[in-house]
């Protein structure tokens, strides 16, 4: 620590803005609570006297809070600051909390509790702490399951220094978000200028060349080797190295249906699809490159393969049930053990990389071919087919270098093999519960504001959104995205496996599917109109193409535009 000497009346609250800004956070998203009151006043006097300070964020749910730190940290990969409302603010922010883990996002998430209750010398926290918002061991036993890391800041001389800790935790791998309990009195305590030390990226670790160079190896010698990948691409560098990796050695790329981002060109020859179930048999080298839980279920064992893992960190410690199957480990900065191994692709048998091309190249072409027959099918359909939807928005994209956000579930297949992204950082899917991809999409407009941000999303999935702090938040911050709403008027993923489980049930035989009907909602849309944005409901084919142009370019000057389109399934 060095000794900083800071303007009378210092306290917590700047001792956290200091360290905020010494952890290098861009942003302060914030659902307010009553124990951030030394935070404003530090931000306020900071604005006032010219002093650097993270921009702060003034949201309105903890949702929204924390799934822009999501969005936003996506692309940045570097930690922000959230700061929630007690233990109640936590639990209700919990679920994006917890996407964030999985999505492998660093931040920093802070929220508060009180240790005196008014008994303590100072200033006086409020009864509200005694009375409402206090839980037994502290908010920050609550957001152990959830969080990499999760402690409490005793006191304002290591509150700093506590922060830094956090954000380096969260940020190394497994990147997540770490948490820490301020108690609202540590934030009103007077604070002696200690600053803590600006945080510095992680260090890159590698695997050895003899690793590397035994896996080439088993590369070299296999006949029919493929790559399972579920987040290659969420690493920086790592869409790129992958496809080097593949046109390298010449092997296909398998996103299975758990791949969380756009890992590798759906529009290559070297895609093959997202169905690992061919490779089972036929495989003899699989390469699990960032894939946390590549086979369901778990226990069905490629037959005859050897399983290479290529992850930094391949047991994932908050992952409740893992296997992988491995014969070997190449542990280390995953973009980097890519780069080693295509330096490696020399001495190939021309004749099996030969094969394997070919028999490749049959594979893509008969996925395209099965594309443009599913979207010929959907164009011709009576009332919009999902699949017209996805494919209109892939032309409405195209040349824009836009980015799909994704939370629709029944419909996610249709989305990413219609869509077809093909650049780095260009789709997402939103993790964890739902409920959380409007602010997810609004997190990742504010890292990417020159690209169209569209969020695709089911009806199911939207209702779970807080819409209305959604949409202020855009608002407010100038955050336009396209929200295209797949509305097929009920919880498809719930029915149906309500048929699988029971199908000669009583709900069966009478039409009684509880838990499914949403046709009593009224239009998505219209939620949208007391803010000033642009929607619109669609219901024919032909009126779809024209009203997604429409909402595009309303999005292109300013305005975050929602087409509700009523789907056939």
């Amino acid at each position: 620590m060095t000794d900083t000497t800071n303007p009378p009346g210092a306290d917590g609250g700047d001792a956290l803005v200091t360290a905020f800004n010494a952890v290098g956070a861009d942003y302060l998203f914030c659902s307010s609570g009553s124990e951030w009151a030394p935070v404003w006043e530090s931000l306020a006097r900071r604005h006032r006297d010219g002093l650097p300070c993270p921009r702060y964020l003034d949201l309105t749910h903890e949702t929204v809070a924390v799934g822009m730190a999501t969005g936003y940290g996506l692309l940045k990969r570097r930690p922000q600051g959230v700061l929630l409302h007690a233990a109640p603010g936590l639990l209700q922010g919990s679920m994006a909390v917890h996407g964030a883990l999985l999505a492998g996002v660093p931040m920093v998430v802070a929220s508060s509790e009180s240790t005196t209750y008014g008994d303590g010398p100072g200033q006086d926290p409020g009864g509200q702490w005694y009375r409402n918002l206090s839980v037994v061991g502290g908010p920050h036993q609550i957001a152990q399951p959830f969080t990499k890391w999760s402690n409490e800041a005793a006191s304002v001389h290591t509150l700093p220094t506590m922060v830094t800790r956090a954000a380096e935790l969260a940020w190394r791998a497994p990147a997540g978000p770490a948490y820490l309990n301020v108690p609202l009195e540590i934030l009103l305590e007077e604070w002696d200028g200690r600053e803590a030390k600006p945080v510095v990226a992680p260090g890159s670790t590698h695997s050895s060349p003899e690793e590397a160079d035994a896996v080439a190896q088993l590369i070299r010698e296999a006949s029919n080797p493929v790559v399972v990948t579920e987040t290659a691409g969420r690493e920086a560098g790592g869409f790129e190295a992958l496809v080097a990796f593949a046109e390298a050695w010449n092997i296909p790329v398998v996103e299975p249906d758990s791949a969380v981002c756009g890992n590798f060109p759906r529009t290559h020859p070297l895609h093959a699809g997202g169905d690992i179930g061919p490779w089972m048999d036929e495989a003899d080298l699989i390469l699990l490159v960032n894939c946390r839980a590549p086979f369901y279920p778990p226990s069905r064992r490629p037959s005859k393969a050897t399983v290479v893992v290529i992850d930094e960190v391949p047991q994932r410690p908050h992952v409740v049930y893992q296997v992988l199957f491995a014969d070997a480990y190449l542990e280390g900065d995953v973009a980097n053990t890519l780069r080693q191994l295509t330096k490696r692709a020399k001495d190939l048998d021309e004749t099996a990389v030969a094969r394997r091309g070919a028999a490749q190249e049959a594979r893509f072409g008969a996925e395209r071919k099965a594309v443009a027959e599913a979207e010929t099918q959907a164009a011709g359909a009576e009332g919009i087919d999902p699949v017209l939807v996805a494919a209109t928005l892939r032309t409405l994209l195209e040349g824009r270098n836009g980015i799909v956000v994704d939370e629709t579930i029944t419909h996610s297949r249709v989305v990413k093999r219609h869509v077809r992204t093909a650049a780095p950082d260009s789709y997402f899917y939103v993790q964890g519960g739902l409920g959380q991809g409007i602010a997810v999409a609004l997190g990742v407009k504010l890292a990417a504001p020159e690209r169209p941000v569209v969020l695709t999303i089911g009806d199911g999935a939207f209702t779970y959104n807080p819409v209305v702090p959604s949409y202020d938040a855009s608002n407010a911050y100038e955050l336009p995205v396209l929200i295209v709403v797949f509305n097929n008027r009920v919880y498809k993923s719930m029915n149906l496996n309500h048929r699988r489980f029971y199908p000669e049930g009583a709900a069966a035989d009478t039409g009684e599917w509880l838990g499914t009907d949403l046709r009593r909602l009224p239009r998505l849309a219209a939620f949208a109109e007391p803010f000033g944005m642009h929607t619109e409901t669609v219901d024919v084919p032909e009126a779809l193409a024209p009203a997604l142009e429409r909402a595009l370019k309303a999005v292109t000057e300013g305005t975050t535009a929602v087409v509700d389109v009523l789907v056939t399934r």
